[in-house]
């Protein structure tokens, strides 16, 4: 990643994360923590923006999937840029919304919406809506209409296509709860055009995450433009297409996609429908621009493996052991000399707090720092308090310099909510 970098610090190879050293972030702030790189999450989200202008797209709008990493403060670089947002809750609209992103630019979708969640939405001033069920497109209308508003209605569809991705993490096959069987949807749309609070407005889609090849995009996209087609010639008028995002990033030795490859199929799809194009990346945004960094407390062996006992934990980093996700882990200094094999296991009091399995360490001790690799996404966001673990600090890095957006809590604030 062009953002790490070995370099001389102190007599010492060390890892620097753009120009600092990831030895004085450590110094600063203790371990274990997460850290960005500013420059990393800038160009990832100018490398979609630079696609659709390279393909002659005009009409498009990229909307951050905020669940991926929700700090306020890598938001509000990303607004700063022109981000719209992907929310799936209305405590995402509000950060959005405080990070200086239009509700204009706010697309609410997911698919358990609250009464309270649709009213704050629209009061908050979203337009767009992104509907998951018949039950749900009824709500909205009906608290749409008693706030004397219309919204805009786009119908998630499920275009039963296999994302090729981790079972989990796989979003538009029949029998995964996301969105509505495309086969419904005329169906859908005729009733939706008949309801007060609605304005029939786009279609929606998004089939999963980390997905690493164009093909699944392919078939998904070919339905949603023929969905498109039908309704149209069904006197809907369809003004826009949400393709959602799931592009993947590199983990261990994925082979993954282009972006300019995908926004070209998109260029591909909607040459000739004259519709506004939103997108929805997440990870593929933030992910590689964030690491996690952690420190060897013991080197422990058993009879049937060796253990490194580090301290970060599942609490801090749940994707491995929700997905069995890899990170590629490196050692911030550099060494020469025997390598060993250890599995990277931190302290909660689960046995699945296991960060990693049979990796290679170089005469590994006590204290060692090791960098995880393309944690930006999916890390801090899911991270907890288990085992009155408080949350780690964020740091972010600008160049030469870097500073704490979301420090360690003390033991006494992280009882604030329950005191009396």
């Amino acid at each position: 990643m062009k953002f790490l970098t070995y370099k001389n610090s102190k007599k010492l190879d060390s890892l620097f994360v753009e120009d600092v050293p990831i030895l004085d972030i450590s110094d600063a702030v203790g371990t274990p923590f997460y850290c960005y790189s500013r420059k990393n999450l800038v160009e990832n989200f100018q490398n979609f923006s630079d696609a659709f202008l390279q393909a002659g797209i005009s009409e498009f709008k990229i909307c951050y999937a905020i669940k991926a990493n929700f700090n306020i403060h890598l938001v509000k670089i990303l607004a700063e840029l022109g981000s719209g947002i992907d929310a799936v809750s209305a405590g995402e609209i509000f950060r959005a919304i405080k990070a200086g992103v239009s509700p204009k630019k706010i697309v609410f979708a997911g698919v358990g919406k609250t009464r309270e969640e649709i009213s704050y939405a629209l009061e908050s001033g979203v337009e767009e809506f992104s509907v998951e069920s018949v039950p749900e497109m009824f709500l909205l209308s009906e608290v749409a209409v008693s706030l004397k508003k219309k919204a805009k209605f786009s119908l998630r569809v499920n275009p039963n296509v296999d994302a090729k991705t981790h079972d989990k993490i796989s979003t538009g096959r029949k029998g995964d709860k996301f969105g509505v069987d495309i086969e419904l949807a005329e169906e859908i749309y005729a009733k939706a055009s008949k309801l007060p609070g609605l304005e029939v407005y786009g279609i929606a889609m998004h089939i999963g995450s980390q997905i690493t090849t164009i093909d699944p995009f392919v078939a998904a996209f070919k339905k949603l433009r023929e969905l498109c087609l039908t309704l149209r010639k069904n006197g809907h008028k369809i003004s826009a297409l949400d393709f959602g995002g799931g592009i993947g990033i590199l983990y261990k030795n994925e082979n993954t996609l282009l972006i300019q490859d995908y926004v070209d199929l998109i260029k591909e799809i909607t040459t000739d429908l004259k519709v506004k194009i939103t997108i929805a990346p997440g990870r593929a945004i933030v992910g590689s621009a964030g690491i996690l960094v952690s420190k060897i407390l013991f080197l422990k062996e058993t009879a049937v493996r060796n253990f490194a006992i580090i301290d970060a934990a599942m609490n801090d980093l749940m994707r491995p052991g929700l997905y069995g996700s890899y990170h590629e882990i490196l050692p911030v200094i550099k060494k020469s000399g025997a390598k060993y094999s250890f599995d990277l296991a931190g302290p909660v009091c689960e046995s699945t707090d296991v960060l990693a399995q049979n990796r290679e360490l170089i005469d590994p001790k006590s204290d060692d720092l090791l960098a995880f690799i393309s944690a930006g996404a999916y890390g801090s966001s899911m991270s907890n308090e288990y085992n009155c673990r408080p949350l780690i600090p964020e740091v972010l890095v600008d160049g030469n310099n870097f500073r704490v957006i979301r420090r360690r809590p003390s033991f006494e604030e992280m009882l604030h909510l329950e005191n009396d």
